[in-house]
């Protein structure tokens, strides 16, 4: 019999904290005394009118745990009957060990672990590599963990025109946990995906690790120029695949898609031909979610009764680096 790996249970933990578009911006004008930011400048450019915040205390391993707890619970598993974790984010809480074994640890799991690591897209290969496992029969169920505090990158010193450039995107970050069960099963579940990259964009965007690049500029760099100029030809690849799945953008009744800014998904559904009403917005009232963005956008489905059983799904991810990603699932 072949084996299929399906999404069981998606479980996402959003902190309580929201700051406001014009709090980070009061913020931003208190450290950078010299620049003038005009009102409103976060909603014009990005889109965004608020952006979930962790209290202090709480790491991404913490919000990750929660959410799996949480997927546990919704699929009545004990912590012993899950195969394998794969803990997937931008953040993370140590570069040494595996940010996994701290999640299963403080959710009692004892399986195999190890992380995935590419930028925005980490969840997404995390399913792919689940994927792969499962129709290999290696392990029936995986959980893929991802926690983010993104808002914890932001730079609140932009004394330059250059910085307020390369650093205002920063401010858009926002802190989730999420967590998705993936089993095998007998009938299709994920049912392809393909990777693309450009690896040539990579410094469009970078956070260097002080520790082992001593010298390099600290914090979140962003050119948005730059890195959207990155993705060109991987929207086309993406496009010519999807229809060699005989699957057409335009007729998807739900389409989940990286959303790091509002004019970045629309612009993306003009190119693919996506339709507007298939997305899920969510950048608008939570900032960049990072890695965990594909997952909200399914629990949101979930919860506002557009996914159902028997449904067609796609999840479009980009990342810097550059890196994209479709996968397409049957619900």
């Amino acid at each position: 019999m072949s084996l299929y790996s399906r999404i069981t249970q998606v479980a996402v933990h959003l902190p309580a904290g929201r700051e406001s578009s014009q709090a980070i911006e009061d913020r931003l004008r208190e450290h950078s005394p010299g620049m003038r930011i005009p009102p409103g400048l976060l909603r014009r450019l990005y889109g965004l009118d608020e952006r979930i915040v962790a209290v202090e205390g709480d790491l991404p391993s913490d919000l990750a745990s929660r959410a799996v707890h949480r997927a546990l619970e919704q699929a009545a598993l004990a912590p012993g009957e899950i195969d394998l974790l794969l803990f997937a984010a931008v953040s993370a809480d140590v570069q040494e060990p595996a940010n996994s074994h701290i999640v299963a640890a403080r959710t009692g799991l004892s399986c195999p672990v190890f992380d995935i690591s590419n930028a925005c897209n980490s969840v997404l290969n995390a399913l792919e590599v689940a994927d792969a496992f499962i129709r290999g029969g290696r392990y029936r169920r995986i959980v893929v963990a991802c926690g983010e505090t993104l808002s914890r990158l932001s730079r609140w010193t932009l004394p330059s025109p250059t910085a307020l450039r390369t650093g205002l995107a920063s401010l858009t970050g926002g802190d989730m946990g999420a967590a998705l069960l993936l089993e095998a099963s007998a009938q299709p579940g994920i049912t392809g995906s393909t990777f693309m990259a450009n690896s040539a964009g990579w410094p469009a965007a970078t956070l260097f690790n002080p520790h082992q690049a001593p010298g390099k500029p600290a914090g979140l760099h962003i050119d948005s120029d730059q890195l959207l100029a990155s993705f060109l030809g991987l929207d086309t690849r993406a496009a010519q695949w999807m229809k060699e799945q005989h699957t057409d953008p335009e007729q998807l009744r739900l389409a989940c898609v990286h959303q790091p800014s509002v004019p970045f998904v629309r612009t993306f559904c003009e190119r693919l031909g996506v339709h507007p009403d298939a997305i899920v917005p969510t950048f608008h009232r939570t900032g960049n979610m990072g890695a965990a963005t594909l997952p909200l956008q399914l629990a949101l489905a979930i919860e506002e009764g557009r996914l159902r059983p028997g449904m067609q799904v796609a999840l479009f991810g980009m990342a810097s680096g550059a890196s994209g990603g479709v996968m397409l699932i049957d619900w």
